[in-house]
């Protein structure tokens, strides 16, 4: 039994924020039905690598959630809908503003079909104010946001970052969050809630210690100006054969063992010092001293020591890291006749073992069994099948 098993989710998401979000709660048991049409099907079906038709990322992204392929601008698809808020309450979407509300699916409309419906929108920048309507993507929320000013370096100025920061820490994260704190709060009140996540709105808040400083004193970070951004000696060094570390050891304990492995321990005594000319003359010396020596060597110094240093693993490369394999983060995950694998859910509990019950699957491949445990009789869904607006997958007979 999931521990989220009592949860029933319409998710009409696409990409990656809402997805990710509701593959998280999908992890942990909850039953989400996955809201597409065959007209419109969600891109990241064709995210690269895309192999015999199947795209890595989505049968990720959409692992354990039930496909229903459906046409909502036809009355007899807002009826299915409707009939599927008796048994799946939650909501997520991340259209644009108002694009549900047309449809004649927004808060107010389903609300009034089932006033406990938890219905979250998830958008790039919220359901109000003057950019409302204005597209976008994680970079430009980032941008709005601050994030990306002291994201870079001095040489370069700022540039992206390789982790969708807004749309997963910001929006899927926040997403969940929030939606169990509205279960919570109808569990014990019995009502059902609007919820509003912007992108923008939740990288800004993430800049926890940036942005007090700029709130309480109009100071702005720079880039490599901070401790975490390069301005210190926090950083990643390249070896005499053109490999990285990254050193971390701003504690005194782990700066005193980095200064005596690199072979300078007359610099421990300038630990945690916020003199930016102290600070550039520990980079130069921890550079030089990295440089001198190839990974292997480093390698074996630095397994010995605890001093918050470790080499930069490509991605591959850290899919055989001793830690990562232990906590068994790559996971098996059935695929038709065969299995695919895939990153697991990162959390470990006592009580709970999540179960990956599919791959990512293809448009309407549960329509009839969404149906069938919906209430409709064999000739409704065939009648619903004709008329277009339900959407099967070929080859499957009508069996409820």
């Amino acid at each position: 039994m999931g521990l989220l098993s009592s949860l029933g989710i319409l998710d009409f998401s696409a990409l990656l924020p809402g997805p990710f979000a509701t593959l998280t709660l999908a992890d942990l048991g909850a039953d989400v039905i996955h809201i597409e049409s065959p007209a419109r099907p969600d891109l990241m079906r064709f995210f690269p690598p895309v192999k015999e038709g199947r795209s890595a990322a989505h049968a990720h992204v959409n692992r354990s959630k039930r496909s229903l392929g459906i046409d909502l601008k036809t009355s007899k698809g807002l009826g299915v809908i409707k009939r599927l808020l008796a048994t799946h309450d939650i909501v997520v979407e991340q259209f644009r503003p108002g694009v549900m509300e047309k449809l004649g699916l927004g808060y107010q409309d389903l609300a009034a079909v089932n006033p406990g419906v938890i219905y979250c929108s998830i958008s790039g920048y919220g359901q109000t104010g003057p950019y409302r309507d204005r597209a976008g993507h994680d970079l430009n929320y980032l941008s709005v946001a601050g994030v990306l000013s002291y994201n870079g370096r001095k040489g370069t100025g700022p540039g992206p970052m390789n982790l969708q920061v807004a749309d997963i820490a910001g929006g899927s994260y926040h997403a969940v969050m929030a939606i169990l704190a509205a279960v919570i709060h109808r569990q014990q009140t019995g009502e059902g809630q609007y919820i509003d996540v912007s992108l923008t709105d939740t990288a800004f808040s993430m800049q926890v210690t940036t942005l007090a400083n700029a709130i309480e004193y109009g100071a702005d970070p720079e880039l490599e100006g901070d401790i975490f951004n390069g301005g210190t000696f926090y950083d990643c060094y390249e070896t005499s054969d053109g490999q990285f570390f990254s050193v971390a050891s701003i504690e005194p304990q782990f700066f005193t063992r980095l200064c005596e492995a690199l072979g300078f321990p007359d610099l421990a005594v300038h630990a945690l010092s916020p003199d930016p000319e102290v600070q550039a003359m520990i980079k130069a010396r921890v550079a030089e001293a990295i440089q001198s020596k190839p990974f292997d060597h480093w390698k074996q110094v630095f397994e010995k020591i605890d001093a918050c240093v470790e080499p930069v693993n490509s991605l591959t490369r850290s899919l055989d890291h001793p830690q990562i394999k232990a906590r068994e983060l790559v996971v098996d995950v059935p695929d038709g006749d065969t299995t695919r694998r895939q990153a697991g859910f990162p959390v470990k509990f006592s009580a709970f073992t999540p179960e990956y019950r599919f791959a990512g699957a293809d448009i309407g491949a549960h329509t009839l069994e969404i149906l069938d445990q919906a209430g409709y009789a064999k000739d409704e869904a065939e009648g619903l099948v004709n008329s277009g607006a339900v959407y099967q997958m070929p080859d499957r007979p009508i069996t409820t």
